[in-house]
């Protein structure tokens, strides 16, 4: 294989699976291979040459979520100013809830592809809890919050996936504005 039909190749990959990620995103695993190769501005059959079944390209997508989750959290442990890494965190994950809604589902919820991420969802929630004892231990989080509450303030963000889409973005805002101020001090309500 040439070096040209290499970089194509790869150019394909990254273009199916980041068409796949925003259909997935919005629409659901559930989206036929078909719709994603026409996205995507190209034939079926050079799909399936670079994911075999729905579950490759599911699992390609899925990791690829996995990771940039991971990254974000790497970033945040390593900002020294552990209040705005906090709340850096914490707006990301709600931001996520409404842009990713279906892609979140699979992960957090019953959806068999989700399973296989489990160990890398429980690292992620241990870097979470050290991210809240830091900024706690540098007066960054009210004192009476625990990283039990810290949690549940990212779970009420999950709720924000019920609703429709076009009301889903107004609320993460305000919801994730209410559970800032009640998680950080020096906290504005609304900021």
């Amino acid at each position: 294989m040439t070096r040209k039909r290499r970089t194509d190749a790869e150019h394909n990959r990254r273009r199916i699976v980041g068409v796949a990620r925003a259909a997935f995103a919005s629409e659901g695993l559930g989206l036929p291979m078909r719709e994603i190769a026409l996205r995507a501005g190209m034939g079926v059959a050079t799909l399936y040459r670079h994911f075999p079944s729905r579950q490759d390209l599911i699992s390609a997508v899925l990791a690829e979520q996995v990771a940039r989750c991971e990254e974000e959290m790497r970033e945040a442990l390593a900002d020294p100013d552990s209040r705005r890494a906090l709340r850096g965190v914490i707006v990301r994950f709600g931001e996520r809830q409404v842009r990713d809604r279906r892609l979140t589902e699979a992960l957090f919820g019953a959806h068999t592809a989700g399973a296989a991420y489990a160990e890398r969802r429980r690292a992620h929630a241990e870097a979470f809890a050290l991210l809240v004892r830091r900024a706690r231990a540098e007066g960054a989080v009210r004192e009476r919050v625990s990283v039990e509450d810290a949690r549940i303030a990212l779970m009420a963000l999950t709720s924000l996936r019920a609703l429709p889409p076009e009301r889903a973005s107004s609320a993460m805002r305000k919801l994730t504005g209410l559970l800032l101020t009640g998680v950080l001090t020096g906290e504005a309500p609304g900021s």
